[in-house]
C-alpha cells in the first residue's frame, strides 16, 4: 500500500499568498502524470485532502488548487458561498487562479510531475472550475467535473479545450440548472471537443461527499461516487498510454 503524504504548496497571485496542498506518493521514484483538483466550494479542507489522497493513491501526483487564498478557509455555508460567488461571477479571475494553480502543479519540487501527463478534476463549484481551466486551454489531456455547474459567460471558449471532458452529473441535482446540460452539449458539440456525460439515476448534488446529508439536495450516494470515479480512472488511463 501507498503511503501518500500531503504538502504545503505556497505561492502569490498579485502579491497575496495562497496555500495549495500536494498529494503523492514520496516512496515513488521518478514523475508521475500529474493532477490539478478543484475543491468544492469549502475550498482546501480536511475533506478535499482526503479525496486527494485517495486518488493519487492511485498512482498522482495531486494538487489541490487554492482559488480563494490562505486566509480564506469557509467554516459554513455562507462564508463558502460568500468566497465563490465573486469567482463565479468573474470567470476572467477564476481562471487567472486556476491557471496559477495549474503552474503549481508542474514546477513545485516536492514531486516530480510527468508535464506530458496532466489533468484537472473538481467537484460542485470545482466542477465549474475545472471546466473553465480546460476552457482557457490549458495542457490538459483530460478534464473531469463532479456534480459540477456546467455554464460557460463565453461558450465559444471551449475551441480552445485541448483534452477530453468528463461530466459526472446526478440526474436529480436541483442545483445544476436542466437547462445547462444541452447548452454544454450544444457547447462542446460546436467546438468539436471529445465529451462525455454521464447522468447517475436518483443521484442529487455532493453525490461524492461523505459528509453531505440534505435529503433531495445534497447526499452522499456509495454506489453512484464509485460509478463516478471509475469512469474518470479509467478516462485517465485511456489519454495517459504511452
Amino acid at each position: 500500500m501507498s503511503q501518500v503524504t500531503v504538502r504545503s504548496v505556497v505561492y502569490q497571485i498579485d502579491g497575496q499568498p495562497y496555500e495549495a496542498r500536494l498529494a503523492f506518493d514520496a516512496e515513488h521514484k521518478g514523475a508521475r502524470p500529474g493532477l490539478l483538483m478543484a475543491p468544492n466550494w469549502m475550498g482546501v479542507s480536511a475533506g478535499a485532502e482526503e479525496i486527494a489522497k485517495s486518488v493519487a493513491a492511485k498512482g498522482y501526483v495531486v494538487l489541490i488548487a487554492d482559488v480563494y487564498g490562505q486566509a480564506v478557509r469557509p467554516q459554513n455555508a455562507d462564508q463558502a458561498g460568500a468566497a465563490m460567488m465573486p469567482l463565479k461571477n468573474d470567470r476572467a479571475l477564476l481562471r487567472k487562479r486556476m491557471q496559477a494553480a495549474f503552474e503549481q502543479l508542474q514546477k513545485q519540487g516536492e514531486a516530480a510531475v510527468d508535464t506530458s501527463k496532466l489533468a484537472v478534476f473538481g467537484f460542485c463549484f470545482g466542477g465549474c472550475c475545472a471546466l473553465d481551466l480546460a476552457r482557457t486551454g490549458a495542457a490538459v489531456k483530460a478534464a473531469v467535473s463532479f456534480h459540477g455547474t456546467l455554464d460557460s459567460p463565453n461558450p465559444a471558449d471551449a475551441k480552445n479545450i485541448k483534452g477530453s471532458v468528463l461530466v459526472l452529473h446526478g440526474a436529480s441535482d436541483p442545483l445544476v440548472p436542466k437547462e445547462q446540460l444541452p447548452a454544454f452539449e450544444d457547447e462542446m458539440n460546436a467546438a468539436g471537443v471529445d465529451w462525455q456525460l454521464l447522468s447517475y439515476g436518483g443521484a442529487v448534488h455532493s453525490f461524492t461527499d461523505p459528509h453531505a446529508n440534505v435529503p433531495g439536495k445534497m447526499m452522499y450516494d456509495a454506489k453512484t461516487a464509485a460509478r463516478a470515479f471509475k469512469s474518470m480512472h479509467d478516462l485517465l488511463e485511456e489519454v495517459f498510454k504511452g
